[in-house]
């Protein structure tokens, strides 16, 4: 459980934090009359009465049904929800080939290529990769300017085959003297002729290093230009989770989440994204895409699409009273009780009103006449 840095409203005023009328309120408040329904059934509940509180009705203790005993506890509550989730790298890029030959070399699935790197090799020459989002549709050379020439320029300098004051003085996008110095050194470094150009087909652009999932093209195939020849994703793993679309409001960039792995094993997460467009899954379900960015990478090395669990926090309150959910009794004029333990085995109903529920812990908070931490409250046997 954690507590939120600033009290709610509700909280300051002492009054219950429940969502009602909300849509996450809703989801929860069907799922709680489906469980005090059963609770009622087995335990002799609530009489019809107008008003439940005015005459002595049978308790669930006295109904013959096996009972238990929970401790009203104070302290600080979250509402959390756990949803099935999936561990994966992020990203998908397409590589197509631009260049005219026969392969001669390919990468094998799963092989990470970074920034400089040989992606395939085209009647043996290279094919780098270098990173960027405008694709290579043309032959480079000085006098050259545009997105594709900035960008180029960009992972000259990263990888220290250019100067950055040369390169910001003659303009990024500007194909320089010193661009075309960068790239000759860069072709030095592969073994191949120092041309000071960039040919279409001698490189390919993705966004990072590529962690390449499936191969399109065929060893001693011809190299077909303008078509994907291979499939990659990027080497960062996050879990995506599809949320219910009612919750959206409540979950933010910046969340944080516990993910409980395949064994069993949980490790800390951030909501680094929430979508904004809806999908309906087969279920007729509308969901909403949550990305989760790992704290720590290493905990779940090895895995790649892996069913996960994330435990998200939608709201909290610092200081709250809590009961176990099949502790509340439903009225049949409304609302709901709790039945308090006293002293010398006496039994009495109160009233409460109902706040925060916690999915994963399944606990809601309340508020009543005369509770405090410490009571006795009645609950079905386990």
């Amino acid at each position: 459980m954690t507590s939120a840095a600033t009290p709610k409203a509700s909280e300051a005023s002492g009054q219950p934090a429940g969502r009602y009328g909300g849509p996450g309120w809703r989801r929860r408040y069907r799922l709680l009359i489906g469980l005090l329904v059963l609770v009622l059934v087995a335990g002799g509940g609530a009489v019809a009465v107008t008003d439940p509180f005015a005459a002595v009705r049978p308790s669930a203790a006295g109904s013959g049904a096996a009972t238990s005993l929970a401790t009203l506890t104070s302290g600080p509550l979250s509402s959390q929800t756990q949803v099935n989730a999936t561990l994966g790298f992020t990203g998908s890029y397409s590589v197509v080939n631009q260049a005219t030959g026969t392969f001669t070399w390919l990468p094998a699935p799963g092989k990470v290529i970074g920034q400089a790197q040989v992606l395939y090799r085209v009647d043996g020459n290279p094919v780098i990769l270098l990173y960027g989002r405008t694709p290579t549709y043309r032959n480079l050379a000085v006098g050259d300017s545009g997105a594709d020439v900035r960008q180029l320029n960009d992972d000259l300098v990263v990888l220290g085959y250019a100067d950055t004051a040369n390169i910001a003085e003659l303009g990024r996008d500007y194909f320089s003297w010193e661009t075309r110095y960068g790239l000759e050194r860069l072709q030095k470094h592969l073994g191949v002729t120092q041309t000071g150009t960039l040919a279409l087909g001698a490189a390919a652009f993705l966004p990072a290093e590529a962690r390449i999932t499936s191969i399109s093209g065929t060893l001693g195939a011809d190299a077909p230009p303008g078509q994907a020849i291979m499939q990659a994703t990027s080497t960062a793993l996050a879990v995506t989770v599809p949320l219910n679309a009612d919750l959206q409001t409540e979950v933010k960039a910046g969340d944080n989440v516990t993910i409980t792995l395949p064994d069993g094993a949980t490790t800390p997460g951030v909501v680094s994204s929430v979508g904004t467009v809806a999908t309906v899954n087969s279920s007729g379900t509308a969901t909403i895409s949550v990305q989760v960015t790992l704290s720590d990478p290493a905990a779940v090395h090895g895995l790649d699409q892996a069913p996960v669990q994330v435990t998200i926090t939608t709201a909290s309150v610092t200081n709250a009273l809590s009961v176990p959910v099949d502790a509340l009794l439903a009225q049949a004029g409304g609302g709901y009780a709790v039945e308090v333990a006293g002293a010398g085995g006496s039994h009495h109903l109160v009233r409460v009103s109902v706040g925060l529920f916690d999915d994963a812990a399944g606990v809601v908070q309340v508020t009543g006449p005369g509770l405090s931490a410490g009571q006795r409250v009645v609950v079905p046997a386990l």
